[in-house]
């Protein structure tokens, strides 16, 4: 089983993408996620790495290289389920290329942020909540029950606004080989949640379509109570495109390594499967002996 670190890692401390990458692979890494905080200086070495067939990239996440102008990486600098016309605009333009750069590098899926409904973030309230060991309490329940109608009355608008840039990436996608992965994102307030996400891939039947699966993201959202992580899992397992691997601490504090937090990963390991990417994805602040044995716990687990 192959495992991807992703460049959001090491990428802030490089100025030549050869020496990024080179990092990488001397931790014990089969190949790299180009990660959404990849300037364009670096990408000239992260090519030749890959044309010299020193390198494999496995996936990017959007936007990738960072669109120019831009003072730093995010996935969410313009999202496609936004209810302004121009960042749903700015967000297919940037999409388009991270998927055209993605054929260049030989990566056959970019992962995406779809957004967030426009609301009151009363998602923060909820972890504040958690933090302070009332969950399931009545003042916790009354939170979320506002947080849910809130979140019912408006939804919808920006799903249709999200099913309508889909139906402009798709032809690039099937152009380029290249899927189009949504993520699974923690907060309640995202789009799309699990139950539109699979009506998406309904309704779009495409294999240039996918889910992608962060497991930290899905703990915290077990953990605020929002779903059951592995049954959502489980429905969403045919249109899997791969995982972002990383621990989660309750409630919510994430991308840990695998080992330092409390998720079971063997609980996950029959959703493996060899045409699956398998991402590691740490804070550039972890250190690279955490990182190297988070690699390790989770080969140990998910390795035949």
């Amino acid at each position: 089983m192959m495992f991807s670190l992703t460049t959001r890692w090491n990428a802030g401390r490089h100025t030549r993408g050869e020496d990024m990458i080179q990092e990488i692979l001397e931790m014990g890494f089969d190949a790299v996620e180009l990660g959404y905080d990849l300037r364009v200086d670096l990408a000239p070495g992260v090519l030749d790495m890959i044309k010299r067939g020193a390198v494999r990239v496995s996936s990017l996440h959007n936007f990738c290289p960072m669109p120019v102008g831009a003072v730093h990486g995010h996935p969410e600098l313009f999202t496609p389920a936004d209810t302004d016309s121009r960042m749903r605009d700015s967000a297919i333009l940037h999409t388009t290329r991270t998927l055209r750069f993605a054929a260049e590098t030989g990566a056959g899926v970019v992962i995406i942020h779809a957004g967030n409904v426009s609301m009151d973030s009363i998602g923060r309230q909820l972890r504040a909540l958690c933090e302070e060991g009332q969950q399931f309490t009545e003042l916790y329940e009354k939170t979320k029950l506002k947080l849910q109608v809130q979140r019912e009355k408006k939804a919808q608008k920006q799903l249709d606004y999200l099913a309508q840039s889909i139906e402009k990436l798709l032809p690039v996608c099937e152009e380029l080989k290249v899927r189009l992965a949504i993520e699974n994102l923690p907060s309640w307030e995202s789009i799309p949640t699990e139950i539109e996400m699979e009506s998406l891939f309904t309704r779009f039947n495409s294999p240039y379509l996918a889910h992608w699966h962060d497991i930290g993201h899905g703990r915290i959202r077990e953990n605020l109570g929002f779903i059951n992580h592995e049954r959502w899992l489980e429905r969403l397992q045919p249109y899997l495109a791969g995982f972002h691997i990383h621990d989660v601490q309750p409630p919510a504090r994430d991308h840990l390594m695998p080992g330092q937090g409390q998720i079971d990963f063997s609980r996950f390991k029959r959703f493996t499967d060899p045409g699956l990417v398998n991402v590691i994805e740490p804070t550039p602040q972890t250190t690279r002996e955490a990182v190297q044995n988070g690699l390790r716990t989770i080969k140990q687990i998910w390795n035949p």
